[in-house]
């Protein structure tokens, strides 16, 4: 498995591939070509005296200070230690890979101005499984991610610490264990190393690849509670969907019948009219989820290749531009919105789990035990869903609609999307939490609906729950049966279930 980074599009899967699957990256032929016609370029401006930011000026407030040729090599080692500057938990290793892929993503369309032997190293360090410890908080989203992507720098510089083959050592002692050695920068590679969003870029490929599968696994949910509560199923049928052609909305509709497609609880039939708006409108809540992911995915993917650096060098012209590509606000657009439709995923979520729980709602026992009163059931597995339910709603504030100006009033407008990062990091910890609660409480309704049988998806789904999580025929402790359940989902061995039953669910 390899992936090639050129000038040619990517995907954020091919991120993934790389960072979480371990897949070999190079460069192709035509982004080494790149790389050395701007780099080249990059000394004979230097050369002729041109005054290029960062180069042979000073940077931020200070781009005003003109350097020396020496100068403006020496200011890039200093560039890389000033800025790392970080504070926090160290970022998980697979979010460190993605970024530092990411990043070399950029410099292929030659206008970043390094060397190949300085990209290469980069390269060579994720290949060879050297990971910079990066910590969480740093980056306000603009500029990049400055001091992040200084602390995965510092460390090609023999700076700072690496983990390699389980273990931290300090940075040069790793790379000489890998038969490497530090690097000496030079014009411009400072700025080069660290200039840009990537670090964000590469989080957010990873988090478009869970949300897809957790919105897939929130479907499954849906189907099974819904299934469980004898729902009226004309409602999804694909004449309604067609009259509001939302793409989501279509979709969310089509997998549901797929999953109750052969429930024998659903053929026989309903003394109801209609349901409840959180049963009813399933596809019309859910649905704009995956329409928010695929407007993130567009934006994220379009970041990934795209040129970011400051200053841009032009090889074609022989000219160079200090500007604003590093500014992240269309990320932090895109993952804010991401938020509030995975957040939405635990509000319908938990509605459904009310409705199981609520005899005069589901016609099923109450809290769904046997022995109401002197069994509580699964009453206070609800209360946890409301409590991730309501951390949500503080999470999917937009972190994007805050600033903080910074360097002198220089950098006077930032993004803050890396806040967004990690508060839709959270959100999906949730998500998984109150899915698996939801279909906890599935799996005990549909077995007071025997011996009617589920759908096919619904089935398949709730017999895996069943292989690790018994009927409750008594109260006892939730939080393993809970988390066994969350497991299956976020290791993807409930979607494997359900699809190896219906099919590949259409995203």
């Amino acid at each position: 498995m390899e992936v090639v980074l050129g000038p040619k599009d990517m995907t954020y899967e091919d991120i993934v591939r790389a960072a979480r699957y371990g897949a070999k990256v190079t460069f192709s032929s035509e982004a080494v070509e790149n790389i050395n016609r701007c780099q080249q370029l990059v000394v004979s401006l230097v050369e002729r005296g041109e005054k290029i930011y960062g180069v042979t000026t000073g940077i931020g407030e200070l781009a005003s200070v003109y350097l020396t040729p020496q100068q403006g090599i020496d200011i890039q080692k200093k560039i890389i230690f000033s800025h790392s500057a970080s504070y926090g938990d160290g970022i998980p290793d697979e979010e460190v890979v993605a970024g530092m892929v990411a990043r070399a993503k950029v410099w292929t369309r030659g206008h970043s101005g390094l060397r190949i032997d300085t990209a290469q190293m980069y390269l060579d360090m994720v290949n060879k499984g050297l990971v910079p410890v990066v910590y969480e908080k740093g980056s306000v989203g603009c500029s990049g991610d400055l001091s992040p992507l200084s602390q995965v720098a510092e460390t090609l510089l023999g700076e700072g610490t690496l983990k390699y083959r389980g273990k931290r050592y300090q940075a040069k002692e790793a790379l000489e264990m890998a038969g490497m050695s530090p690097l000496e920068p030079t014009y411009k590679e400072g700025l080069a190393l660290i200039n840009g969003t990537q670090l964000m870029v590469g989080q957010m490929c990873l988090l478009l690849a869970d949300a897809r599968e957790l919105i897939k696994a929130a479907v499954i949910a849906s189907a099974m509670s819904l299934d469980a509560l004898h729902t009226v199923l004309r409602p999804f049928d694909p004449r309604v969907h067609a009259l509001r052609p939302h793409k989501g909305q279509i979709k969310v509709a089509s997998n549901l019948r797929r999953l109750l497609s052969g429930s024998e609880i659903l053929s026989s039939p309903s003394e109801k009219i209609q349901d409840g708006y959180s049963m009813r409108c399933t596809p019309q809540i859910l649905g704009p989820s995956i329409d928010v992911w695929h407007f993130a995915r567009e934006v994220i993917e379009t970041e990934l290749n795209s040129v970011v650096d400051n200053p841009l060098f032009f090889p074609d012209d022989g000219d160079q531009i200090g500007a604003g590509n590093f500014h992240g606000q269309p990320i932090g657009y895109a993952v804010d919105v991401l938020k509030i439709g995975m957040s939405e995923i635990c509000d319908l979520s938990e509605r459904h789990t009310n409705r199981l729980l609520n005899c005069n709602l589901s016609g099923l026992p109450p809290f769904l035990t046997k022995e109401a009163g002197l069994d509580s059931g699964l009453m206070v597995a609800q209360y946890t869903q409301a409590a991730m339910v309501s951390e949500n709603k503080v999470l999917s504030h937009p972190a994007s609609v805050d600033s903080i100006s910074v360097s002198a009033d220089q950098e006077d407008h930032v993004s803050m999307a890396p806040v967004a990062i990690r508060h839709l990091k959270e959100i999906h910890r949730n998500v998984v939490g109150t899915l698996a609660i939801e279909m906890l409480a599935a799996s005990q309704a549909l077995d007071f609906r025997k011996p009617s049988s589920p759908g096919k998806g619904t089935g398949a789904a709730y017999d895996l729950i069943r292989s690790e999580v018994g009927f409750m025929e008594e109260d006892r402790t939730l939080h393993s049966d809970i988390g066994k359940i969350a497991d299956m989902i976020a290791d993807g061995r409930l979607l494997g279930a359900v699809e190896g039953a219906v099919g590949k669910m259409d995203f």
